[in-house]
């Protein structure tokens, strides 16, 4: 049975109450197996769990040595994944990613061009430092993003499945590097930023062995089946309809311009384009995940507004003027959010 014929299947069984429960606490248990190696950063190791477990792809932005290939190979090891690397530089091609074709002369002394597959053809790929590599590179993983596959010399290779991918970019470094497309950005369910630990996250570090590299050691609580199945079984939470007006209401309230005024009106005047449709798709399924993460077989608003800022802050564009004034995406999306929680 194939990947697909596998979800099928099981999308056609009901759900149990104990499966819920046994999602729940696989969860738990991974966020803390990651806690232990990533210290002082909870929050963003929620984030990366519910990106994953709903089928979606991550930006992480921070500054280097903050622990973000730390932290991915840690998720891979914890959820027995395969592991690729793709380290961006200027002059990456997209060969070097997606794959080739390498001529290949058999036992037989037959030859022939046979395609030998990128490091795109993992189920957990890094891509460190994207924003280093070109345009045209960058549009190498457009289609295995949205579409999970590769197509190379008119023929379409599947990519592996669960597939996601987690890329890394330094906010500050703007020497050598392509900013990312929206059309791109787009494709990314999340956009982490990751903060600098505590002091005593800080120090509980120094109680390990500077010699060691905890990720190494991570032991899995699960494999690509059992990601599979937790994900399938995120799909079926229950999105009350409450719940589903909330999420139109967000995603409408970060459009431009908008026609009924109200006290979400100042901050949408600096907006230059809204976040997408699929905004909407990512704000309903990441919040399914942490429903489930809460021990819940239903969708609370409250669960909508854990997922509001990863979802949107790479979907909202602001006027220029807004920008070259200082403005913030993150503090203009705060102020609608508490807009929309306080009449959610």
């Amino acid at each position: 049975m194939d990947e697909s014929e596998r979800t099928k299947a099981l999308s056609a069984v009901p759900a149990a109450a104990d499966d819920y429960a046994q999602a729940h606490q696989q969860l738990g248990a991974l966020r803390s197996r990651l806690g232990r190696v990533i210290v002082g950063q909870d929050e963003l190791i929620a984030q990366l769990v519910t990106a994953v477990f709903a089928g979606g792809h991550v930006l992480l932005e921070g500054l280097p040595g903050l622990g973000k290939t730390h932290l991915a190979k840690a998720l891979a090891a914890a959820l027995g994944l395969r592991w690729g690397r793709v380290q961006c530089t200027p002059d990456l091609m997209p060969a070097d990613v997606t794959g080739t074709d390498i001529y290949v002369t058999a036992a037989s002394g037959a030859s022939a061009f046979e395609f030998r597959p990128g490091p795109v053809f993992a189920q957990l790929v890094l891509v460190d430092e994207i924003n280093r590599a070109t345009p045209r590179t960058q549009a190498a993983l457009l289609e295995a993003m949205q579409e999970r596959q590769v197509t190379h010399a008119g023929h379409t290779h599947p990519l592996p499945q669960p597939f996601c991918v987690l890329a890394t970019q330094n906010p500050i470094e703007l020497e050598g590097t392509y900013p990312l497309p929206e059309a791109q950005l787009d494709r990314f369910m999340f956009k982490l930023t990751v903060p600098a630990p505590a002091r005593d996250a800080l120090r509980a570090m120094l109680d390990v062995s500077l010699d060691d590299e905890p990720a190494d050691a991570v032991q899995p609580l699960a494999g690509p089946a059992d990601v599979l199945r937790i994900a399938q079984l995120c799909r079926t939470v229950l999105l009350g309809e409450r719940c589903k007006d909330a999420a139109v209401d967000l995603v409408l309230a970060t459009q431009p311009d908008p026609a009924d005024g109200g006290s979400a009106a100042e901050p949408r005047r600096h907006i230059r384009y809204g976040a997408s449709p699929r905004a909407l798709q990512a704000l309903v399924r990441a919040a399914r995940v942490r429903a489930l993460m809460a021990g819940r077989v239903h969708v609370d608003v409250a669960d909508l507004d854990a997922v509001a800022l990863p979802v949107l802050r790479h979907r909202v564009l602001l006027r220029l003027q807004s920008e070259l004034d200082g403005r913030d995406v993150d503090s203009l999306l705060a102020s609608i959010v508490d807009a929309w929680r306080r009449r959610a």
